[in-house]
C-alpha cells in the first residue's frame, strides 16, 4: 500500500525556517517524480519543488532560492526546507508522488496536480509577519 506522510509543518514567523519531511512506504521511490505542492485558502493547488528520477531539481520561481528539495535514500524520505518564509507561504503543504513518463531515453515528470498519482494527508505551514 502507497503511503506518503507529511510531517514538520507549524507556525513560524517571517524570515524564519521549517523543514518538511514526506515519509514514503509502499514504493521505491527513486523511481517516482517526488513533487512539494501547496494550497492556500481560496487558491488553487500549486506545484512549487519536484525532484526527478535523476535527481535533478527545478522549483516555482515564488520560492526559487528560498526552498530545497533533497531525499535520504536511507530513510526513504523526501524533505522540504524552507527558508526565509515570508506570510505569502502559508498554505497547506502536499508531498506528492508522480510516476514519469518515458519519453526517448529520458524520464518525464510533468509535476503537475494532473499528473500526480499519489498524495499525502498535508500539513500546514503559518507564517506570521
Amino acid at each position: 500500500q502507497v503511503q506518503l506522510v507529511e510531517s514538520g509543518g507549524g507556525s513560524v514567523q517571517s524570515g524564519g525556517s521549517l523543514r518538511l519531511s514526506c515519509e514514503i512506504s509502499g514504493f521505491t521511490y527513486s523511481t517516482y517524480c517526488m513533487a512539494w505542492f501547496r494550497q492556500a485558502p481560496g487558491k488553487e493547488r500549486e506545484g512549487i519543488a519536484l525532484m526527478s528520477v535523476d535527481g535533478g531539481t527545478r522549483y516555482a520561481e515564488s520560492v526559487k532560492g528560498r526552498f530545497t528539495v533533497s531525499q535520504d535514500n536511507a530513510k526513504n524520505m523526501v524533505y522540504l526546507q524552507m527558508d526565509s518564509l515570508k506570510p505569502e507561504d502559508t498554505a497547506m503543504y502536499y508531498c506528492a508522488a508522480e510516476i514519469p513518463r518515458n519519453i526517448g531515453e529520458s524520464d518525464y515528470c510533468a509535476g503537475s496536480v494532473d499528473a500526480t498519482n499519489y498524495w499525502g494527508q498535508g500539513t500546514q505551514v503559518t507564517v506570521s509577519s
